[in-house]
């Protein structure tokens, strides 16, 4: 099932009652009250600082593993709420997280860089663009990625995107479009790991000291490309500027509603990541070999 994305730009009142999250919101000078079960909710995005949560709300979303997300000041995700219990096995799958092999992390490395650049390279084809270096390059992807083939297919790929584009968070449009997609993305991968019980802060590849969420950075890698596809055809289709409105966002946000195969089953993001969370777990027991990652249509 798909859980639903609340998003709140305007003053809002959020209190609980009878398990429902009861919203109260002002606008456009009118007031409104809404109700929505808790137990359908995946994710509450805060992108104002007139809103006020109760305690109560917080901890039934928790409970039902909810990612509540808090914007800053250039309406940017900014931090993320998840609670600390997030599998019934927490110790058990920490204890075998922390005891993951070296070879194993790159072995696992190696797939991700691998599903990456697969989903680039359909990206490219879905925009009439030549693929036949990330092809070339998708063949030399080593245990560990030494030759660091991701970087390479990155600028490759960026340019090919679009003509004269660099990709740089703090760089020209669309890359405000891809950096909200990806904040959205890192979240909701966040939110699948953390279900699945697994350490948040602990990578397979990434390992910055002051990043609490290396494991999701490192899996949300062939993920990108849905962002990248809906980040394309908004900035071809609605010549955006520079300023995020409301109607990107909205499109952004529903990324984990895209489909995509997971071997043989179509499945929309979001679902789907708890199938690759579920699986990444299954490589590290050693009851399974491969990450089951998405695949772009």
């Amino acid at each position: 099932m798909i859980k639903q994305t609340l998003y709140f730009s305007s003053p809002t009142y959020l209190s609980l009652r009878n398990n429902q999250l009861i919203i109260d919101l002002k606008k456009d000078g009118e007031e409104q009250q809404v109700t929505r079960a808790v137990e359908d909710i995946g994710m509450i995005i805060l992108d104002t600082g007139q809103i006020t949560i109760t305690h109560q709300a917080i901890k039934a979303l928790q409970a039902n593993k909810t990612a509540i997300v808090s914007c800053d000041d250039s309406h940017m995700p900014a931090s993320i709420m998840l609670p600390l219990e997030g599998h019934s096995e927490q110790s058990e799958r920490y204890r075998n997280h922390l005891a993951m092999s070296l070879p194993l992390k790159k072995n696992l490395w190696q797939q991700t860089v691998i599903a990456k650049i697969k989903n680039q390279k359909a990206v490219l084809e879905r925009l009439g663009k030549p693929t036949d270096r990330l092809e070339v390059l998708i063949n030399r992807v080593n245990s560990g990625d030494p030759e660091n083939i991701e970087g390479q297919a990155a600028v490759y790929y960026w340019r090919t995107y679009l003509d004269g584009f660099i990709r740089d968070r703090y760089g020209e449009p669309p890359n405000q479009l891809l950096n909200y997609g990806y904040a959205i993305l890192r979240a909701m991968i966040a939110r699948a790991l953390c279900s699945s019980g697994l350490i948040l802060s602990l990578g397979i590849h990434h390992r910055n000291k002051y990043n609490a969420y290396c494991l999701a950075d490192d899996i949300m890698e062939p993920y990108r490309p849905f962002v990248d596809l809906i980040a394309y055809n908004l900035f071809q289709n609605e010549n955006l500027d520079t300023f995020l409105d409301p109607k990107a966002k909205r499109v952004l946000l529903s990324v984990g509603q895209a489909d995509a195969l997971y071997g043989k089953r179509k499945s929309p993001l979001q679902v789907g990541m708890a199938y690759t969370t579920a699986s990444l777990y299954k490589c590290i027991c050693g009851d399974k070999r491969k990450i089951k990652y998405p695949q772009l249509l």
